[in-house]
């Protein structure tokens, strides 16, 4: 039998023979039961601590153990022989992580046997996520968790979630109804590709929209942390905030009212940098942060124009009177204030390089997305990293040169071969200053993304290599083997989760 799993494991040692689930029977300790249930998904005839076993039959044991504190929280031991699994960890997400192995080297169909195995595997990197926009599209609670499900098979453990945009305000805050009563909803989208609306300036005269409740952003948090993954929420400031202002005007530079937006691409349409905006964001993170307990905020911070503040007298003022000699000072201003207030609720901020521009907020975090030189800056200045380069990361772009045989995208060309091929950490980083690079992360913006099965078709396989990226150790990253076990088994489990992935070259 195939040892095919995704990511790779830092060490397999095949054994010899199978072992048999058939008639298996479930030891759990106490520590252990919440993980144990997995199991019993992947093995339902499979009694949970039974007072007896079947004669004959093969045992699956699940344990803590202390002594495995070297591979770290995450890191797991799973040896298999002809009549028992065992998995254990100093942990429950190393636990959790031995379960997905096995969920792994289960075939995707027929009978129930593992092959013989003894595993020792841990992560190379703390932060393996992904970010999914439901902004530009929305997507129902099932598709979010489905995809929350998919990420914990891979071993990723953070999921960015996109919450507000220039197109849509996704998430219920009770104080301001109108963020999500005007702010989810547009009254059509752009036909085409954006960049061919001199050719196509058409639009598709379908109302779009749609919001998480509060109760459906619980459902997913919990879903999540079952799964040992931690939500991560954006709200996006202080650009891309066209849908929050057509909510509510006085959040914007300009006395004119607009709309939420019907087209992509980056908005003249910022908040303002009034004190009464900035109480404004921060009562809206305030019912965040009551729903999410990621120590991590994310408040974007990408493509702010600085137009409007540059033409804005109250702007001009606001500069003047803060002693701020530019634009991008007040920018840096705001999130600031913003990094203070998120610091004194005991949680971290964190955002996309662009708040490098005008001075790093003290203890913020960067997502580093032009290619890797914010990263590299803000990690030797000393601030944490999370490395998502559009050059490896950005899933949404089309995955062959071949452009017209593929379904339409955002641009750019990101095969599968290329997001392996991945290095996370730059030789320009310090080697002192390396342990701030977090980890890895992989985007799908959804400018082009409107369905659950499109959604599939450009994730998957390349968060695959995402996954394997972020996990396995550099000298351990093969990418030949990691095709030949994509072919092997892996794309077969995908298929059976009816997951509609993009095909591999041939």
């Amino acid at each position: 039998m195939e040892i095919a799993i995704v990511p790779q494991p830092v060490s397999v040692k095949p054994g010899q023979g199978v072992c048999s689930l058939t008639n298996a029977a479930i030891f759990a300790s106490a520590e252990a039961l919440e993980t144990a249930e997995f199991v019993q998904a992947l093995l339902p005839r499979a009694p949970l601590n039974p007072a007896s076993v079947q004669k004959g039959a093969a045992t699956v044991t699940l344990s803590l153990d202390s002594g495995l504190e070297r591979l770290g929280k995450e890191g797991y031991r799973l040896v298999v022989s002809p009549a028992q699994v065992q998995m254990s960890a100093c942990a429950p997400a190393g636990l959790f992580y031995a379960v997905q192995s096995l969920r792994q080297l289960l075939p995707a169909g027929g009978e129930l046997a593992v092959p013989c195995v003894e595993i020792e595997d841990y992560p190379r990197f703390a932060w393996r996520g992904s970010m999914l926009d439901t902004c530009r599209y929305f997507f129902s609670l099932n598709t979010v968790l489905r995809y929350i499900d998919l990420l914990a098979m891979h071993k990723m453990n953070v999921f960015h979630w996109h919450l507000t945009n220039d197109q849509g305000w996704r998430i219920e805050i009770e104080r301001y109804p109108r963020l999500t009563e005007v702010g989810a909803w547009r009254r059509d989208t752009r036909a085409g590709h954006e960049n061919d609306v001199e050719n196509n300036p058409n639009y598709d005269g379908i109302p779009h929209g749609g919001y998480y409740t509060k109760a459906d952003v619980r459902r997913v948090i919990e879903f999540a942390a079952k799964r040992h993954i931690t939500v991560v929420p954006e709200i996006e400031m202080p650009g891309h905030a066209q849908a929050a202002i057509a909510a509510y005007p006085e959040l914007g530079n300009l006395s004119t009212p607009v709309e939420v937006s019907r087209k992509w691409g980056v908005h003249w349409d910022v908040f303002n940098a009034e004190e009464h905006t900035i109480r404004f964001l921060q009562n809206v993170l305030d019912e965040v942060l009551e729903l999410f307990p990621s120590p991590f905020i994310h408040i974007g911070g990408d493509e702010c124009p600085k137009k409007q503040w540059k033409e804005s007298p109250a702007a001009q003022a606001r500069m003047q009177a803060l002693g701020l000699h530019d634009e991008d000072e007040l920018q840096s201003y705001f999130v600031r204030r913003m990094d203070a207030f998120l610091t004194a609720r005991g949680r971290r901020l964190i955002g996309w390089d662009e708040i490098l521009e005008g001075g790093l907020a003290p203890g913020a975090a960067v997502m580093s997305w032009r290619g890797e030189q914010g990263g590299i800056a803000a990690a030797n200045a000393g601030h944490d990293v999370v490395m998502s380069p559009t050059s490896y990361c950005y899933l949404d772009y089309y995955q062959s040169a071949e452009r017209e045989k593929e379904p339409l995208a955002i641009g750019g060309c990101l095969p599968l071969e290329r997001v392996y091929s991945y290095e996370p950490i730059p030789a320009e980083i310090d080697p002192a200053k390396q342990q701030h690079v977090l980890g890895v992360q992989g985007q799908l913006w959804t400018e082009y993304i409107s369905t659950q099965e499109y959604l599939d078709y450009m994730a998957f396989p390349r968060l695959c290599a995402v996954a394997e990226v972020a996990w396995t150790p550099a000298a351990v990253k093969d990418y030949a083997g990691f095709v030949a076990r994509l072919k092997a088994a892996h794309l077969a489990r995908l298929d059976a989760r009816l997951v509609k992935y993009h095909p591999l070259e041939a």
